[in-house]
């Protein structure tokens, strides 16, 4: 379906149908990464497709497609949280539809130099970008109370704690530099259990999070890519864990109407009640991979779809 395109992205298939791609249509892929979506998304019809891509090698690797479709795929380099400016200065006002596919690419995780893993040693950077602090910076100038708190926030890490009070124990005598040295060091104070995850596994995670500032930036995109949906747009959201996916569906759930009860003693929660949904959802729970993707790949084995469809006004 790809045409020769080689990255195939988790649930491509589900995520493009969800869409329902026409012909004429104007699209935004949020997370460009290696392009798969768009690759999708520009044979499935005659539409137009406006990729957005903080890392500038992504939209470097995006010349070739673009190449392949003339004047259908443009490339934007920034924020996705910044999608409104940077469609706007480029006279997009409105779309048909929006995907996104959150969290770290395959190619940054896999390029020792990008730092974002710890399974073959490299710079301790984990920046999607090429601006801003970078993880070294961060594990050696945070508090300690602070670096417990994102590692307990954005990690779900319990040994928090102690694995800031050994970072900041560490960084006294020598600085953190690459990620096979912060591992270590984390893995010297938690042991591993029987799910046989690696005992840095959250805390990494938890810093690439705070590097690029990911939960914010979800919030952000997914509020700014709804306001520009025309009536039947819509919008698809894959994520990769629980932090992500619990934004994702408060999210949708607040757009098509889906929220708890207000309590009969909390006078605003009428106003809540009165207002008429923005959306219908297109999903009942969520789109998970098949047995077979899974077992192709391990890294599809979280991923959650979702997604929403414009109400007329």
């Amino acid at each position: 379906m790809n045409g020769g395109f080689s990255h195939v992205p988790v649930l491509r298939e589900e995520a493009v149908t969800m869409l329902a791609p026409r012909d004429g249509g104007v699209y935004l892929d949020g997370t460009f990464g290696g392009g798969g979506y768009s690759a999708a998304i520009l044979e499935a019809a005659s539409c137009a497709v406006w990729a957005i891509d903080r890392d500038p090698a992504a939209i470097g690797r995006g010349a070739a497609l673009a190449s392949r479709h003339p004047g259908r795929l443009h490339l934007v380099e920034g924020r996705f949280g910044d999608l409104l400016d940077l469609l706007r200065d480029r006279g997009v006002t409105a779309l048909d539809g929006a995907v996104f596919d959150f969290g770290v690419s395959s190619y940054q995780l896999d390029d020792p130099a990008r730092g974002f893993s710890f399974r073959a040693d490299g710079p301790l950077d984990m920046r999607m970008g090429a601006a801003g602090p970078t993880a070294a910076d961060i594990v050696n100038t945070y508090a300690e109370a602070e670096l417990a708190d994102i590692l307990f926030h954005f990690g779900e890490e319990r040994a928090s704690r102690r694995i800031a009070a050994a970072i900041v124990g560490r960084r006294a005598a020598q600085r953190f530099e690459t990620t096979a040295d912060l591992a270590s060091v984390i893995r010297s104070v938690v042991r591993p259990d029987r799910s046989g995850i690696d005992p840095a596994t959250r805390s990494f995670q938890a810093l690439r999070i705070e590097v690029n500032q990911e939960l914010a930036e979800i919030e952000l995109g997914l509020e700014a890519a709804s306001s520009l949906l025309a009536p039947g747009g819509r919008l698809v959201a894959v994520s990769f864990h629980s932090l992500e996916d619990r934004i994702v569906k408060r999210f949708m759930n607040a757009a098509t109407g889906h929220v708890a009860a207000p309590s009969r003693h909390d006078p605003s929660g009428l106003a809540r009640q009165a207002a008429a949904p923005r959306f219908r959802a297109l999903t009942r729970g969520v789109v998970t991979p098949g047995e077979a993707e899974a077992a192709a790949n391990p890294r599809a084995r979280s991923a959650r779809l979702r997604g929403i469809e414009r109400l007329a006004a």
